[in-house]
């Protein structure tokens, strides 16, 4: 009897071992979605059009920007709100707009952090919010920029807000540097860039990164 049910038992038991990884991820994925959308209800009221939203991507170069940057911060967006809905302008492949609720859950954790102008309520006026819009869609559609060049022919997510603010208001948020500037010592960092550029890295050009606009003192945070 007792063999019997240990017979029954065991494909049981090697059924649930098998599920128990799948389960585990679809659980985490919940709470990760779960967490966003609560966050998100507790902003939404103090959210105004121009926001910037900093998260840490899942993207495979990620871990590459955080190690060269010394951030957690490694994507960043610009709110708007559209039809009563609060939408996600973005420079990813290719830029595009996405829910509020979906970008946030995107990101590690489903955590984020949204920052805006300190001065937005004298800065940002309906005429300055259609410029700021209407500079956007001058990108729409434009494909992501691997290379992190800063010509307007392909465009990274940083590079994308900065270049917004500074041709519809004239701000400038988060101090440029050159590829060079970062800590490009970490094997990671070695591997993402002997892959993007082989042997001929351009440490002379100009880049923008999502943990130069997310300090900029031109930002504070919105709580």
């Amino acid at each position: 009897m007792k063999l019997k049910f240990l017979l029954f038992l065991l494909p049981l038991l090697a059924l649930a071992a098998l599920a128990y990884p799948r389960l585990h991820r679809r659980y985490a994925r919940f709470q990760q979605t779960h967490r966003a959308e609560t966050e998100v209800a507790r902003l939404t009221p103090k959210l105004h059009d121009g926001d910037l939203i900093f998260q840490t991507s899942t993207s495979a170069q990620s871990q590459a920007i955080q190690l060269a940057t010394h951030s957690p911060y490694s994507h960043c967006g610009i709110l708007f709100r559209r039809n009563n809905a609060w939408r996600v302008f973005e420079a990813i492949q290719p830029v595009s707009e996405t829910s509020l609720a979906a970008w946030t859950a995107r990101g590690q954790g489903g955590k984020f952090v949204v920052k805006r102008l300190h001065d937005a309520a004298t800065v940002l006026t309906p005429a300055a919010l259609q410029r700021l819009q209407a500079v956007g869609e001058q990108y729409r559609g434009k494909s992501y920029d691997l290379y992190f060049g800063w010509s307007d022919d392909r465009i990274y997510c940083s590079e994308l807000l900065w270049k917004m603010y500074q041709q519809a208001t004239g701000r400038e948020i988060g101090q440029l540097e050159t590829l060079r500037e970062f800590d490009l010592s970490h094997p990671a960092v070695q591997a993402k860039l002997k892959e993007r550029y082989g042997n001929q890295i351009p440490l002379n050009e100009k880049v923008i990164s999502p943990v130069r606009m997310f300090e900029s003192q031109e930002l504070v945070e919105v709580r």
